[in-house]
């Protein structure tokens, strides 16, 4: 992603593709966790043929300006969702979401982190999102939040290699996937959601991302099109990430996928490849100091998420709001992000209140043939009675 695309985007375990992985496909629908696993790496194998074929590229070129500003702009929204949920801000125990009472440690450390980074900003600081993360954890040393975490160590990582390195290829795993013809559609349906909601978390974060910030231009949308190979660095990016999740299958974890959270790295002035390499020299260093790193609590981290998530939001401002016919998709799109806690699940929304909208206004000839294959799968995806049918 930073020496051969050049964009300055961290890969990682996607947060919600493994909650996916534990708790739907394996304790719900009763895979084997290596079989889970080779479905994983067929996904990634599936993504990067799609991105060869230009299907991924087709795909973005295919949303509507208004939808990728909505994106853009929901992505912020989910940034600051994901900053609120980490320090329990934001309290679901009565069934609806209502502010926490402002007497937890946490609570108040993420509260002064929140507005040292703001006013940090406001005065124009350098560095100011990574001061106030130092500042924030020091600060919550003598109030017990900042301690070294309860986390494994780098030598115990090492130690669960011999089971996971190449289980997907085993039996449980990629022998057995397809050794049961009953449950075919099933597994066919499972690995068809993996890589949906992989192709469009990332596709999201591009957008979300790429277009604000100037790391993707118009003249990078346009060489989708026109290019032949990989000419521009979302080809590249697009393969990047592909080549990540079947890479990351073969070791032993989930869809390795473009991560939301690089929004801070950008945030902080990041454009270039360089951001990326320095993430991954500091990941490799922080898995031999995995405690001491893990010490920096959530309560320091979140108001940086809180603040990029702001920054996001001006995307909505090039969104036409008193025009219904738009402003109906990019409210789904943007804001059922954060509300579904999902990008690709934000993305889908939008797409298809866009398709209903045009149908409705008798400019069906103005929805993308791409765009109408995208939303008719989602739609696809959301059946429940469709997995009930081919669940065994």
């Amino acid at each position: 992603m930073g020496l051969v695309a050049n964009v300055p985007y961290a890969l990682a375990p996607g947060m919600g593709l493994n909650a996916f992985f534990t708790f739907t496909v394996v304790m719900q629908l009763g895979f084997a966790w290596q079989e889970a696993l080779a479905m994983v790496f067929i996904c990634g194998l599936i993504n990067v043929l799609i991105t060869v074929t230009k299907v991924r590229k087709l795909i973005v070129k295919s949303i509507p300006e208004s939808l990728q500003n909505a994106i853009g702009g929901g992505i912020g929204v989910f940034i600051a969702y994901i900053g609120f949920l980490n320090v329990g801000l934001i309290d679901f125990a009565a069934g609806v979401p209502e502010i926490v009472t402002l007497n937890n440690p946490t609570v108040l450390l993420t509260i002064f982190g929140l507005i040292l980074t703001v006013i940090l900003l406001i005065l124009n600081v350098k560095g100011a999102i990574f001061i106030g993360i130092i500042i924030t954890t020091l600060v919550g040393v003598p109030f017990g939040l900042t301690q070294l975490g309860d986390t494994i160590s780098f030598g115990e990582a090492l130690s669960q290699l011999p089971e996971t390195f190449l289980a997907a290829f085993g039996n449980p795993g990629l022998v057995s996937l397809f050794n049961n013809p009953a449950k075919l559609p099933l597994v066919l349906m499972t690995i068809f959601a993996f890589s949906l909601a992989d192709t469009f978390d990332t596709i999201g974060t591009f957008i979300g991302t790429g277009r604000r910030s100037g790391i993707f231009t118009d003249k990078d949308v346009k060489a989708l099109e026109e290019s032949s190979g990989f000419s521009s660095k979302m080809d590249k990016a697009l393969f990047a990430d592909s080549i990540g999740t079947s890479i990351g299958a073969i070791f032993g974890t989930s869809n390795t996928t473009t991560f939301v959270e690089s929004a801070a790295g950008i945030g902080a002035g990041g454009k270039t490849g360089l951001t990326s390499v320095v993430v991954a020299i500091l990941f490799i260093l922080s898995a031999f100091f995995a405690p001491v790193i893990s010490a920096i609590p959530s309560a320091a981290t979140s108001p940086a998420l809180i603040i990029v998530g702001i920054m996001m939001l001006s995307a909505f401002r090039d969104i036409n709001w008193s025009h219904l016919d738009e402003a109906i998709p990019a409210f789904f799109a943007g804001i059922f992000m954060g509300l579904c806690y999902s990008i690709s699940y934000g993305i889908a929304t939008g797409f298809i209140f866009y398709c209903i909208v045009k149908l409705v206004k008798r400019e069906a000839r103005d929805i993308n043939p791409v765009l109408w294959v995208s939303t008719i799968l989602f739609i696809l995806n959301f059946s429940p009675s469709l997995f009930r049918q081919i669940k065994p």
